[in-house]
């Protein structure tokens, strides 16, 4: 069992340096030929966590114990198994979280405040700003309501046509009075 645990130890460290310094490369020579394995448990620094450390505490217990070899694999899967769901939501699932996208569809416009950039005549059409997460894009715009509205008005976008077009409502800041 001690070449057991010794090559779990050596193919875990192999494969993380591996995969650190050749990762964009393997990852573009493939080419999603392994998608199909892509899950969230499945998580390639998940399993090489499990198996490092399935590996090392194999190898110290076998060294350092006189256990017996059947406990020792019980307890080494076990601190393997506790390992990879420390990494899963101590660095995986934080770190799949805090991915940010500048992209943006355009359903997701519908709701947004916008400021408008060219005045947007009662037929016809205008240009809005609008803020999407740490970007901005212009957008061309029409009126829903069919009347004018003049540069510098904040709108609100009502609906996105199919040809793209943005169709705006002016937005009226209701507060409530004392």
């Amino acid at each position: 069992m001690l070449h057991f645990y010794l090559g779990c130890l050596v193919f875990g460290v192999l494969f993380s340096i591996v995969s650190v310094v050749l990762g964009d490369v393997l990852s573009t020579a493939l080419d999603g030929i392994l998608d199909f394995l892509s899950a969230d448990y499945l998580n390639p620094t998940v399993v090489t966590t499990i198996i490092t450390v399935l590996g090392a505490s194999g190898l110290l217990f076998t060294l350092y114990t006189e256990l017996g070899w059947i406990f020792i694999l019980i307890a080494s899967l076990l601190i393997g198994a506790l390992a990879g769901v420390g990494i899963h939501f101590l660095y995986v699932k934080p770190m799949m979280g805090s991915e940010n996208s500048s992209g943006y569809s355009m359903s997701s416009l519908t709701g947004k405040l916008a400021e408008v950039l060219v005045p947007i005549p009662a037929v016809g059409y205008g240009e809005v700003l609008v803020r999407t997460g740490a970007y901005n894009t212009n957008q061309i715009a029409a009126s829903f309501e069919h009347i004018e509205i003049q540069a510098g008005e904040r709108v609100v976008i009502v609906e996105v046509k199919l040809d793209g077009t943005v169709c705006v409502s002016r937005f009226e800041n209701i507060s409530k009075g004392d």
